[in-house]
């Protein structure tokens, strides 16, 4: 199918070209150990449909796609989405006939408190679908790793007190964070605070591109300020985090045996050329990305080129916060899917914003040549060694934490039913794999691997424009479930691996 169409032609050709020089590895099953975890992520608003049903309180993206359709590719909503909510023993079943040992989806916070927070009551629907998903994972032997939070903030919160710019969300997230522990915590062994909270604050608050859509009038949003509300988001994420990991530690892990951690976005930069300013803006670029988040957990401050280009606009942690955030995590969750060039700029004195306070701009070319092949979307560009380049870089920031692969993959622009043929995303798992094995061999605790994603799924501003899963899902045709290729390919692998790891 592919072979019809010259574009991708030649796409597989410069992956083949670029496979040839950039990996001597081939990756094989035994290569990761008999405890290692396999398995697919998802998101509760891009999976689960059932938007307002059985108790379901909004989000803000139930209230964003509905207010401004346009905004999304394919002015699509996540009403129904995949329909898990009412299909996850199928999805449960695929994962198990695949072969995957672990399963990391996120629960919607406005299905278990409706209103956002106590005061509005626990919706018992809620809590038994995800008693029942729970469940059933674990009848086919899958481990669920559970997110608290993947983006879609009750919009009660939003409404109330402005949500994530207020201190007041650390007390709301750390209570619904014990309604789930409370709830869920005696068979959840693996718990996460937050998706990708970097992701949250700069796309929400920097760009206005995501919910609740604030940004400096200079970059088009009605309200809001670049230059200090995504840090100001950030500094309440951390807190938030922390604290639900100080009220697990405290009153639920020593009788749950359960860990607790969290996801960190780490989009990678390496410098344009070999010049001193452009290796310190790939650097810089880097702590800005990276250590922005890694750093507090590591010492309980931010990292010192963010405080010297930031300045007063920087929030600031007391001695108290420090103590609770630095070392609030039992493991890393790590999400990778590509890497830029980074080259210096001269800071920006007017018109400031987090989008601009690192000094760098950001290119997927140099000479005219990409950094690697685009399968899909302009924003992802293959270029496997950055994954280990991120996993040994976390390694040194943590002093070698545990680290789980929680998302990485590639997308395709909708083609229909050719997206089966999905040869370019199995080359993408396949070469990643081989770097966090090279990872694995030069120390670093890589405890497992999630692909993103199990199912084709709405993948926020994208709407259902471009796919992801590794299964096909037929979103004209009642949801319906094919596998891709590369659902074949990970089945023989695991199948391999599986047999090899017992012996």
């Amino acid at each position: 199918m592919w072979g019809k169409s010259s574009h991708h032609l030649l796409l597989l050709v410069a992956i083949s070209i670029n496979a040839l020089f950039d990996s001597v590895d081939c990756i094989n099953p035994s290569s990761f150990p008999p405890d290692f975890k396999f398995g697919t992520s998802s998101a509760a608003y891009q999976y689960e449909g059932a938007a307002l049903q059985e108790g379901k309180g909004p989000s803000i993206w139930d209230i964003f796609t509905h207010t401004y359709p346009e905004r999304i590719a394919d002015h699509s909503n996540g009403d129904v989405a995949t329909d898990s909510y009412h299909r996850y023993k199928e999805d449960v079943a695929i994962m198990k006939d695949i072969g995957f040992n672990s399963y990391r989806f996120s629960i919607s916070w406005s299905r278990i408190l409706p209103y956002g927070h106590l005061k509005g009551g626990v919706n018992p629907e809620g809590i038994r679908y995800y008693n029942n998903l729970i469940n059933e994972l674990l009848s086919k032997g899958i481990q669920p790793f559970v997110t608290l939070f993947h983006f879609d903030l009750p919009e009660a919160l939003e409404a109330e007190y402005g949500g994530l710019l207020s201190p007041k969300i650390v007390k709301d997230f750390r209570d619904y964070a014990e309604v789930c522990f409370r709830e869920f915590g005696d068979r959840v062994k693996h718990w996460i605070t937050l998706n990708e909270p970097s992701s949250y604050s700069i796309v929400g608050y920097g760009y206005g591109v995501f919910p609740p859509e604030r940004c400096s009038s200079f970059l088009g949003c009605s309200a809001g300020d670049s230059s200090t509300e995504p840090y100001l988001v950030s500094h309440n994420l951390i807190l938030a985090h922390a604290e639900a990991v100080r009220l697990y530690r405290k009153k639920y892990q020593i009788s749950q045996k359960g860990q607790i951690g969290i996801i960190l976005a780490m989009l990678w930069y390496i410098p344009i050329s070999q010049s001193k300013a452009d290796e310190d803006a790939a650097s810089r670029a880097n702590d800005f990305s990276c250590a922005w988040f890694l750093e507090p957990l590591n010492s309980g401050k931010y990292p010192e080129v963010m405080v010297k280009h930031v300045g007063k606009r920087l929030p600031k942690f007391s001695r108290r916060q420090a103590l609770v955030v630095k070392g609030s995590f039992d493991f890393i969750g790590v999400n990778y899917y590509t890497t830029y060039y980074a080259f210096n700029v001269p800071c920006q004195t007017e018109n400031q914003t987090a989008l601009t306070d690192a000094c760098f701009n950001s290119t997927t070319e140099r000479n005219g040549v990409p950094i690697g092949p685009k399968p899909g979307t302009n924003w992802l560009y293959v270029y496997p060694r950055g994954i280990q380049e991120v996993l040994e870089y976390t390694k040194e920031k943590l002093n070698n934490p545990v680290i789980y692969i929680t998302e990485n993959g590639c997308n395709e622009i909708d083609n229909g039913r050719k997206s089966l043929n999905d040869t370019v995303r199995i080359d993408y798992i396949d070469r990643h794999l081989v770097y966090i094995q090279r990872a694995m061999r030069n120390g670093v605790k890589v405890k497992g691997y999630f692909t993103w994603s199990l199912l084709d799924n709405f993948e926020w501003n994208s709407g259902f424009s471009v796919r992801f899963g590794i299964i096909y899902v037929d979103f004209k045709n009642g949801q319906k479930r094919y596998h891709k290729r590369s659902a074949l390919w990970f089945k023989t692998f695991l199948h391999q691996w599986n047999n090899e790891s017992r012996h």
